[in-house]
């Protein structure tokens, strides 16, 4: 198909897919604390003796509730930590923790169990901070992560720096991309025209990943097993039906699934939230693989749209621009006009816009089917035309305005939430 965007902007938008739509193994946060371990480990050249983790709040957050992904079971930074150092490999960055054995594992709750791991709260840090400082005799290693989950941006070895990125390129690991250029309108003229050989594979891999894990969600039982409870429910409707099949795959990833997932934003939960119910709308509406995955660049495009504004880790739950983008690829594959489409964003968001987020774990399934059946009734208003008016709470004056608005209110809004949820739970 002809380029009808400019090319510039086209090739960011390939380029910020890519980016985005890479597997991980397990829950993001305890990866991301296991690959700064196995890196630390990798640069002192020994295994360590003992390791500090400096974590940001809403790390400790996200690792606190959730099983670290091939650990049987355990729980908490210590145990990403003392898995990543004993049996991680770094240059699988998420996927960090796919060749640990058993071996590995029982060494890494001994190691738990011993004081290996000190976890200490880095403060005035981003919201996305983690520092491992490694021990063994006199050697000492140090890998800082900010920004972004394999964002590395400092490397030191017995004092002397090894690597750090220069200041103007720390805030990601892709500086050639820029988010900055994502609004509606070009992401559908986008979704349109590309030539889908430049990311059907990226697309035909985030199905393939999260459909299966989905499936496992269902078949075994994991967490409070909300998708398998809607699924034996409602599953006779199209929008349960679709709903429950993403909170399944939640189920199975955050109660230990070693099962890979692709994410979105960083967030393997939210890669879910976006794929499942855009491939089941997508099968019962009987759309062609193509149309598919053209949904599914809306619903890729629109969710990294929303959350560029509201940060990468805060109080604001990330299962709702998520499920926004979903909804927002329902209402494509409907033949929504943009308008319709923006009236799907609008209706979401100042619905459910606000949920927070109290880390990751079993209770993430059931804001994920929240979240999507908020998002389905968007889309179901929006074909009738109905839609909430600017100055209604939040809606701004156009759609651009509107996402700016609720991105305003995750990031800086909700800063105090986000702080007295991490005091409520380490027991401050």
């Amino acid at each position: 198909m002809d380029k009808k965007l400019d090319g510039k902007v086209y090739d960011n938008y390939i380029a910020i897919l890519k980016h985005e739509l890479v597997p991980a193994l397990g829950c993001t946060e305890p990866i991301a604390i296991a690959y700064a371990a196995a890196k630390a480990k990798e640069v002192l050249g020994k295994m360590p003796e003992h390791i500090t983790a400096y974590c940001s709040g809403n790390i400790i957050k996200n690792v606190k509730g959730v099983v670290v992904p091939n650990s049987n079971g355990m729980r908490g930074i210590e145990a990403a930590a003392a898995l990543g150092a004993v049996g991680g490999n770094a240059d699988l960055n998420f996927e960090v923790l796919a060749q640990v054995t058993q071996n590995d594992i029982e060494k890494a709750k001994q190691l738990v169990d011993n004081g290996f791991c000190t976890v200490r709260l880095a403060k005035e840090r981003d919201n996305l901070y983690i520092r491992i400082e490694a021990e063994a005799g006199s050697d000492t290693s140090v890998v800082e992560i900010e920004y972004e989950h394999t964002n590395i941006t400092s490397i030191s070895k017995n004092g002397e720096i090894l690597y750090k990125k220069e200041e103007k390129l720390k805030k990601t690991d892709a500086p050639e991309i820029d988010k900055s250029t994502l609004n509606v309108r070009d992401i559908i003229e986008f979704a349109n025209t590309v030539c889908l050989d430049e990311v059907r594979d990226l697309l035909k891999r985030q199905v393939e990943l999260n459909t299966a894990i989905s499936r496992e969600g269902l078949i075994n039982s994991y967490g409070a097993g909300v998708g398998k409870l809607l699924y034996e429910m409602k599953g006779d409707s199209l929008s349960w039906r679709a709903i429950s099949l993403a909170a399944a795959g939640s189920d199975a990833r955050m109660n230990g699934c070693p099962m890979p997932v692709v994410i979105n934003s960083g967030s393997g939960n939210q890669g879910i939230t976006i794929t499942l119910p855009v491939y089941e709308y997508a099968k019962t509406w009987n759309k062609t693989e193509d149309e598919m995955y053209r949904a599914l660049i809306i619903a890729n495009l629109i969710s990294v749209h929303i959350k560029r504004h509201i940060g990468n880790l805060s109080a604001f739950c990330g299962a709702v621009n998520a499920a926004c983008g979903a909804a927002c690829a329902i209402a494509y594959m409907y033949g929504c006009s943009y308008e319709q489409i923006c009236m799907t964003i609008t209706n979401t968001l100042c619905n459910i816009g606000g949920m927070v987020c109290d880390g990751a774990k079993s209770s993430c399934a059931a804001k994920i089917a929240s979240a999507l059946n908020s998002g389905i009734m968007a889309f179901e208003m929006a074909v009738k035309n109905r839609t909430f008016r600017p100055n209604d709470g939040l809606v701004g004056k156009d759609i651009e305005e509107t996402i700016e608005n609720i991105g305003r209110l995750g990031r800086e809004g909700m800063r105090s939430t986000d702080y007295e949820i991490l005091n409520i739970m380490v027991g401050n």
